[in-house]
């Protein structure tokens, strides 16, 4: 007996325990992320002085704004089909590469008399775009292949949050060096960052079964979860999809339930540039804070943006743990969310700074509460297509980001006041309310059989 009892304590003991490498391959998506978001925002930190610099106005600080979403636009769905036809980890390790290569040489703009230095600093932020364009799509994909359903929610919006870190992290260090250094530096040192960055992802990201660090464990418990573990070796060698983008898009748009996220994402992005762009610029010429108080001030928003973004998945996974039903643990949280960020509208009224400052953060809590978009495309973007569904999707999305810094310019330049550009941002949280509400139906994965 107690050979027997030996013998199925030493069996137990032999199997080897699970690793947690997905926990470090997500690690790795929220540090890129953080940068990926610094240098596309990095222009909003330095634009009180750049413009002060270069003598703009804010009509064409607008426009310099939108390059980077115009080129991010343009670039989703071949950046997509770049994803599904050659893998994430190469295609976005060039992107990063090439970003942050271009974030470099923004801070050579200065260089130029004003009206080259607007046209070179409009080109370089195009190139941004091009370059970031995989990004999103690509850690939907990645989450997807490392992470089964029931820890897809939290996955998701840990890498998501990492836009409102970023400026909790980065907007003091950019505003201070911006103030001591001038605006040049900040590209200089955010482009320098990436560089290093990319060499760190070539050893650290590699697809769950190629992976030297994650044993047989753990890819068996991802897979039986609903992980695509062989997302990446599966659109490779599917020639389904080669030859048939066309087809494969009207399938996509043809989806009720597609459009209305959709829609909500446009609508969703527009709080995000409105953050990400003017904020900054609102708080030294609406509220009277210079440079580098601006800077600082900025990251008390984003903290709590950050907060809710790391809540909404634990509240939605949490929902799915409890029996709920995929569709109401991620819809409740978008729309509580987005309810809650209308909060803004207070600031129109009010000319307490500290009170102005505690309502945009429980605004920008509530947007990040409502991020839980790229969790929803991991639920349910088909297996043969994740990259350019992903990619329409932002493409969607960040049209928003072409038009919201464009408006605002005009509606400040115009009036002279944030007022208005505050009533345009709150519109667009109330439609991404209904498009959720009322457009999209059940959540569920689209399937091409």
């Amino acid at each position: 007996m107690s050979e027997m009892f030996r013998s199925r304590a030493s069996a137990t003991t032999d199997q080897p325990r699970q690793t947690h490498v997905r926990y470090l391959i997500l690690a790795m998506l929220f540090g890129i992320t953080l940068i990926n978001y610094a240098d596309r925002s990095a222009i909003s930190i330095v634009g009180p002085a750049l413009r002060d610099d270069l003598g703009i106005n804010s009509v064409t600080m607008g426009y310099i704004f939108s390059a980077f979403s115009w080129a991010y636009v343009i670039a989703q769905l071949p950046g997509g089909w770049l994803l599904d036809r050659f893998g994430s980890r190469r295609v976005y390790a060039a992107g990063i590469l090439l970003w942050s290569t271009f974030t470099f040489f923004q801070g050579t703009a200065g260089a130029f008399t004003a009206g080259a230095a607007v046209i070179v600093l409009f080109v370089l932020r195009f190139l941004v775009g091009l370059a970031e364009s995989p990004s999103f799509p690509g850690n939907s994909r990645i989450v997807a292949s490392w992470f089964p359903l029931q820890e897809r929610g939290r996955a998701a919006t840990i890498f998501n949050s990492a836009q409102y870190f970023a400026t909790v992290l980065f907007a003091p260090i950019m505003g201070a060096l911006t103030y001591h250094f001038g605006w040049e530096a900040t590209f200089f040192v955010m482009g320098a960052l990436g560089v290093v960055c990319f060499f760190i992802w070539l050893v650290v990201v590699h697809a769950p079964r190629d992976h030297q660090r994650a044993n047989e464990a753990e890819v068996a418990y991802i897979a039986e979860g609903g992980a695509l573990v062989d997302m990446d070796h599966d659109s490779r060698t599917q020639t389904s999809q080669r030859g048939h983008t066309g087809r494969t898009l009207r399938r996509l748009l043809s989806s009720r339930m597609l459009v209305g996220i959709y829609i909500s994402q446009y609508c969703f992005n527009a709080l995000t540039w409105f953050f990400l762009t003017w904020f900054p610029v609102y708080l030294v010429d609406a509220r009277g804070m210079n440079i580098l108080e601006a800077g600082f001030v900025a990251s008390i928003p984003a903290v709590c943006g950050f907060a809710g973004g790391i809540l909404s998945g634990v509240f939605s996974d949490m929902m799915l743990r409890r029996g709920h039903s995929l569709t109401a643990a991620r819809k409740t949280p978008i729309v509580l969310g987005m309810t809650l960020s209308t909060s803004m509208l207070i600031c129109n009224y009010i000319d307490i700074d500290w009170l102005i400052v505690a309502i945009m953060a429980l605004a920008f809590f509530g947007k990040g509460f409502g991020g839980l978009g790229w969790a929803i495309m991991s639920d349910v973007a088909p297996k043969e297509a994740s990259g350019l569904s992903g990619g329409l999707f932002n493409m969607f999305g960040n049209c928003s980001g072409i038009v919201t810094p464009i408006a605002i310019g005009y509606i400040v330049n115009d009036t002279g006041s944030f007022n208005g550009a505050l009533i345009f941002v709150i519109a667009h949280a109330l439609t991404a309310v209904f498009s959720y509400l009322f457009i999209v139906g059940r959540i569920e994965r689209i399937r091409f059989d």
